[in-house]
């Protein structure tokens, strides 16, 4: 008896250890495992263009041409910020995607959060209200440019200059509302702000939905009305993804492209009050063949963006947000 009582437990202990320290090996390793195809995306798409532009903007290059790239060090830096017509139109470009950005980011965060408090409530032909408001992140940006292009042009033909002189009976005259340096920027914001706000609100309705009923509940129980419901019991349910809507916008904000590009091309729109800094980037690029150029204004560009997107980000946590 004695003998068998000895030998029950061994064989039965060392496999349920080998079997939870297999368990544990393949948790450690599960982490990077499913990290992995995102990491690799980033090194790729991000990390790994980034380098090459570096490393671009210590040469001469130019395409198309037979003669080999030269290294200059730091004199496309240099050029950048000493050249006075280089510097000044880098300084334009940059100032019109600041302008942008300042206008845009309020303006596009509070009208999602109006849009998606109005697109959650149960109210009678809200299904064609949305399909309005769902109607511009499904249109191609080409398809959006020709629209608005249609929207602001010059002269009586132009949508937006025959509704202002018929509401106005003929008071108005017709406007350039793209070639004008006064308007050109706010016509792009306008159209910027109707195609990008839906993405947005969905997100922010996202976060409403989220939001429990039995806060509303209990702050109707404190005989608080909407408006104070949706102080003190919205807004702080969502505070987080109105933060990261924020974040998102100014990057996207920053990134302005697509619409300047795709209204220049079709027709006269004013180049000093609308170039950004990819536009800019862009023609000196390919236009003007100075990839060295175009590839240090993308460094200084890339270092300013993260630059803002650090102090937003420890301007947020100070005030406790994510």
């Amino acid at each position: 008896m004695t003998t068998q009582t000895q030998k029950i437990p061994a064989p039965a202990v060392a496999p349920a250890k080998r079997q939870s320290s297999a368990i544990l090996t393949g948790h450690r390793f599960a982490g990077p495992l499913f990290a992995s195809p995102a990491l690799i995306g980033l090194a790729i798409f991000l990390v790994a263009p980034f380098v090459l532009a570096v490393v671009l903007s210590f040469y001469r290059v130019q395409l198309n041409s037979p003669r080999p790239a030269r290294f200059i060090g730091f004199e496309q830096y240099t050029r950048l910020f000493t050249d006075p017509d280089l510097s000044a139109a880098f300084g334009q470009a940059l100032l019109n995607n600041f302008t942008f950005a300042l206008i845009v980011v309020p303006v596009q965060t509070v009208l999602a959060l109006g849009l998606a408090v109005l697109v959650n409530r149960k109210l009678r032909g809200m299904v064609v209200f949305r399909t309005f408001i769902f109607m511009p992140l499904v249109f191609p940006l080409a398809l959006t440019a020709v629209i608005w292009r249609l929207i602001y042009s010059r002269g009586d033909e132009g949508l937006l200059n025959a509704l202002l002189g018929l509401f106005s009976g003929g008071a108005l005259s017709s406007h350039d509302w793209l070639g004008s340096p006064s308007t050109a920027l706010g016509s792009i914001i306008v159209m910027s702000i109707w195609q990008s706000v839906s993405f947005q609100m969905i997100i922010v309705l996202a976060a409403l939905q989220s939001v429990p009923t039995e806060l509303y509940e209990a702050a109707a129980l404190d005989r608080a009305n909407k408006w104070q419901q949706f102080i003190n019991v919205t807004v702080p349910g969502i505070r987080n993804t109105l933060i990261f809507v924020a974040l998102i916008t100014t990057i996207f904000s920053f990134r302005l492209f697509d619409q300047v590009y795709l209204l220049s091309r079709s027709g006269s729109v004013d180049r000093g009050s609308t170039e950004t800094v990819m536009t800019q980037i862009i023609n000196t690029g390919f236009d003007n063949n100075n990839v060295g150029q175009a590839a240090a204004m993308t460094v200084i560009f890339m270092l300013i963006i993260t630059m803002i997107a650090i102090i937003q980000r420890a301007a947020v946590r100070q005030r406790g947000g994510v």
